[in-house]
């Protein structure tokens, strides 16, 4: 018994090792994620699918299922529900349409299931992550490649994608916005190809056979560029004529291989996403630091980098397949591994048997040794796949090493470029911003030479006629001095995208003649007959009276030019496109525009060979043809030399709403002198609506209250010329116009009918609105007990008649000096603790009643000046000048002043993330967040939490 014991402890021994041995591995959890595809035709929806494959390859963990819906929102509804029901971990959805789509999505979401949208958005924020890319980039970036082709001059045609389609606006509005910055490049023309190279064809040949100029076809994708190249070999255009596509897939027929092969010019890169989405995904699962909003980058794939592009994507493919095949001998090793464990196991039972029922027997020691010998031999051949596994892995650890540095070196590349293109837009805002400041210099001194010469026109009767000659001349040239500066603000607008249309809905024909009508007198002076047609009796349209009058009045002072004397000038308004838009032609009979000057005459500066006529400054039809397309239209020309010029105006009738204002339109506000002999170009300025004024720029208001007329007179010239005035002739007016406006300082006299200069002082001081407010006494009363009568009733200053004027002004300067350094203690004061802020004096209290409404509402992100004037009972007006007045800032500047103060208390409790803080305080997002603390603070929230609090060990 005693040989029977050793030999089975001998034999269990290695038994029970070996099973050790065999334990399994603790498993990765498993995931399920369920993928919504609106649709899994076309390369493109393809590609994406093929990402999410490339990405789930590395991660065997995961139970992915795709559904297809086939471009239906029903359909892909009820696939997102069946989704849900079946068990999911984690949603993705790319939506066909955003509103149908929006409950389903919602549904899953306030189930606790997280969702990732891609590619396209829901109308719900009931997601857990966005990713995808930015039409409207794509769009700026074919804009401003196409200026780079064509140097900034030619014509352009755009083929769009389905109509209705999201991709297909945004892509179209970011390609009109970027081709704004370059007035030398026009669209001539679009052509809906509805994704499809077929559809375009028979459209785009009619569409540049009617315009032979083209130079450039922008397409919403690389299938329709393909179709276009094509289109352009047919009429034999196509080594003129460049093309450039969208997409910039991989693969035979596809983006990189169409610039590859010369098909196309270029193609702008959309990422499909998948990869993306995937990781994202992950993140969320694993609970990792994941961004809600992922919007992809975009690059033009040329010449200059579409062979870097086809290699590297045709590495990453190989690599891939290399990966696979190698998951796949992984899988058949697991496989063999599997299967050569079971019959370990079934040896060991056979063993252990032969253990229990013939361990005494020599024959089962010889059976033992046999199956001994069988488990030596199993042992060495589950090394040998150990080691070969652990070849494997080290092996895909290399590959994916070698995809992580080829990604790093591809960001690089685009984070150049980027660099570049930033230090191009910086060095072309840099000169339009020395520009623009140089024209805003001109207009004080110019506004200066215009009042005086008005006064000497209108007060000085013993002139002669040759001086009141001469100074009309100086009238009118100053006028155009000021035009030409108001136009070359215009255009500065128009460049950084500052110039507002806020269109509503009128009669644009009673519009055209008003303003035909001002140019009745000039065009009779002359002989010219001025006629207007019109097909109906009224047109109705949504337009922006501020933007069309500057672009009828350039056409109408054009024609005015520009007609010889006895000529006829013909302005025309009708429907047009079924009833769609309206067309206003302006034709001349004068000269025409020679054949090199038309391909010109919309570029800024451009003055052509006009013979005898004198030029101008060359910016009227530029800065017309600007404003037409920023109202949505299109300003078209023809000419035949020696019979006249038509300009014609194209106007949608409806205008997009974000376009729309709910205002009354405002009548047109320009002025028509007499033509001006030296002021000749293929453009007359634009109206002048600065009038002689006593605006000099300032923005004190100083209001004064005077019941005698001509003092009244007096004070208010004397104070125009360094502050913006107005004035009331009695105490009632005064203080309701001073409640109203809140002015920065109030001159009143003493003496007046109704309410006297020292009840309106108390009354002002009383009132929290207008306490602030520095007021100065004017009075005959002279004796010192009344001086000190008006002191006491707090007045700021008290001066008795007659007083120097001179004297006057300083001490008004003094009062508003100390004024802005009594705003700096408020804001230092402020900047401290907003909650230790004393209510010692109504400046005080309102301080800190404002101080109170906005720390009520911190974690309103829609928080606004309209709702917190609401909350004291005041308009946004006085709101606005009070806070201005008191702190020397803006209502918005001071909320975010106390939401930055409050984050340096928040970012103490390290129980806090910063994104908690962020949404806590109102803002939008953490990067926001993050972006304003570190611009007032110059450090970031991370740095100034690093510095603050001790970390634990």
């Amino acid at each position: 018994m005693t040989s029977f014991h050793t030999i089975t402890r001998l034999l269990l021994v290695p038994v029970l090792a070996l099973l050790a041995g065999c334990a399994q591995p603790p498993k990765a959890p498993v995931y399920r994620i369920g993928f919504s595809q609106c649709s899994t035709s076309g390369p493109w929806r393809q590609a994406m699918q093929s990402g999410m494959e490339r990405e789930l390859s590395f991660h065997p963990e995961v139970q992915f299922r795709i559904t297809d819906a086939h471009d239906n929102s029903q359909v892909q509804q009820e696939q997102i529900r069946e989704l849900v029901r079946g068990g999911l971990d984690l949603l993705i959805v790319s939506p066909y349409e955003a509103g149908p789509v929006t409950p389903a999505v919602e549904e899953a979401y306030k189930q606790g299931v997280p969702v990732v949208l891609l590619d396209r958005r829901t109308t719900s924020p009931n997601y857990s992550a966005y990713v995808g890319g930015n039409n409207v980039e794509v769009g700026q970036t074919a804009a401003r490649y196409a200026a780079r082709l064509l140097q900034q001059h030619g014509n352009v045609v755009e083929i769009l994608g389905t109509p209705g389609s999201s991709a297909t606006a945004e892509r179209h509005q970011g390609f009109v916005r970027g081709l704004v910055a370059y007035p030398g490049l026009h669209l001539v023309g679009q052509v809906t190809g509805d994704w499809k190279e077929k559809t375009l064809k028979p459209a785009l040949t009619k569409l540049l056979q009617a315009h032979p100029e083209v130079s450039l076809v922008f397409a919403h994708n690389d299938a329709m560029g393909r179709g276009a190249r094509e289109v352009c070999q047919q009429l034999g255009i196509s080594g003129r004529v460049r093309v450039i596509g969208v997409d910039g897939l991989s693969g035979q027929g596809e983006g990189i291989d169409l610039v590859q092969r010369n098909v196309l010019d270029a193609s702008v890169l959309y990422s499909p996403g998948g990869e993306e989405a995937i990781r994202t995904a992950l993140k969320i699962l694993n609970r990792q630091p994941y961004n809600r909003e992922s919007t992809l980058g975009t690059l033009v794939i040329d010449s200059t980098n579409v062979l870097t592009m086809q290699q590297q994507t045709e590495k990453m493919v190989s690599q891939q397949h290399d990966i696979e095949r190698q998951q796949s001998l992984l899988q058949r090793l697991r496989a063999t591994y599997a299967s050569q464990q079971t019959v370990l196991y079934g040896l060991l039972a056979t063993l252990l048997g032969a253990v229990v029922l013939g361990g005494l027997a020599w024959n089962s020691a010889r059976i033992n040794r046999r199956i001994n010998h069988q488990l030596a031999l199993q042992n060495a051949e589950n090394d040998k796949i150990n080691r070969q596994l652990v070849a494997q892995n080290a092996e895909n650890d290399k590959i994916n090493r070698q995809l992580v540095a080829q990604n790093e070196e591809i960001s690089s590349q685009r984070n150049q470029l980027e660099k570049l293109a930033e230090q191009s837009r910086a060095d072309t805002e840099a000169k339009l911003r020395f520009f623009t400041n140089f024209s805003h210099e001109l207009r004080t001194p110019l506004t200066l030479i215009m009042g005086p010469v008005e006064e000497l026109l209108t007060s000085s009767p013993d002139l002669t006629a040759a001086q009141s000659q001469d100074l009309k001349l100086v009238r009118r040239n100053t006028q155009r001095l000021l035009q030409l500066v108001n136009q070359l603000l215009d255009f500065r607008k128009i460049e950084v995208g500052k110039m507002a249309v806020r269109a509503t809905e009128g009669n644009l024909l009673a519009f055209v003649r008003e303003i035909v009508d001002a140019f009745e007198k000039p065009a009779q002076l002359r002989g010219i007959q001025l006629r207007f047609v019109a097909a109906e009796p009224v047109l109705t349209a949504w337009f922006d009276g501020n933007i069309l009058d500057k672009v009828f009045f350039n056409l109408l002072s054009n024609a005015l030019k520009f007609t010889p004397d006895q000529g006829q000038i013909t302005v025309s308004l009708q429907p047009a496109d079924h009833g769609r838009t309206l067309r206003v032609s302006i034709a001349d009979t004068g000269q025409g525009i020679s054949e090199q000057d038309r391909a010109h005459i919309f570029e800024w500066f451009y003055q052509g060979d006009q013979g005898a006529v004198a030029k101008g400054s060359g910016m009227g039809l530029a800065l017309a043809q600007g404003l037409a397309r920023l109202h949505q239209g299109q300003l078209t020309f023809s000419s035949q030399p020696g019979h006249g010029t038509t300009f014609v105006v194209t106007l949608p009738r409806e205008v997009s709403e974000e376009l729309r204002s709910t205002e009354l339109a405002p009548a047109p506000s320009f002025m028509v002198d007499e033509p001006d002999p030296i002021a000749v170009d293929f453009e007359l300025d634009t109206p002048n609506n600065t009038a002689v004024s006593s605006d000099t720029g300032s923005e004190t208001l100083v209001l004064v209250i005077e019941d005698n007329a001509e003092v009244n007179d007096f004070l208010a010239r004397k104070f125009r010329s360094d502050f913006r005035v107005e004035t009331a002739t009695d105490g009632h007016t005064g203080f309701r116009m001073a409640t109203d406006l809140i002015p920065d300082l109030i001159v009143c006299d003493v003496m007046m009918p109704g309410l006297t200069g020292l009840e309106v002082v108390a009354q002002l001081k009383d009132d929290w609105r207008t306490s602030h407010i520095p007021v100065v006494l004017l009075t005959a009363r002279n004796a010192p007990e009344q001086q000190v009568e008006g002191v006491q009733a707090g007045a700021d200053l008290y001066l008795t008649k007659p007083f120097n004027p001179t004297f006057l002004l300083e001490s008004v300067r003094t009062l508003l000096a100390n004024r802005a350094k009594q705003r700096e203690h408020f804001r230092r004061e402020l900047a401290v603790d907003a909650a230790t802020v004393a209510t010692t004096n109504p400046d005080q209290k309102f301080l800190a009643d404002l101080t109170a409404i906005i720390e009520a509402n911190l974690t309103k992100t829609d928080l606004n000046v309209e709702d917190i004037a609401r909350s004291l009972g005041i308009s946004r007006m006085q709101l606005y000048r009070k806070v201005k007045a008191v702190l020397g800032t803006g209502v918005t500047d001071f909320i975010q002043s106390l939401r930055l103060t409050k984050a340096r208390e928040m970012l103490l409790d390290d129980s806090l993330t910063i994104a908690d803080v962020a949404y806590e305080l109102g803002f939008s997002s953490p990067s926001y967040f993050s972006t304003s603390f570190k611009a007032r603070y110059q450090i970031s929230p991370s740095e100034f939490r690093a510095l603050h609090i001790t970390p634990h060990h």
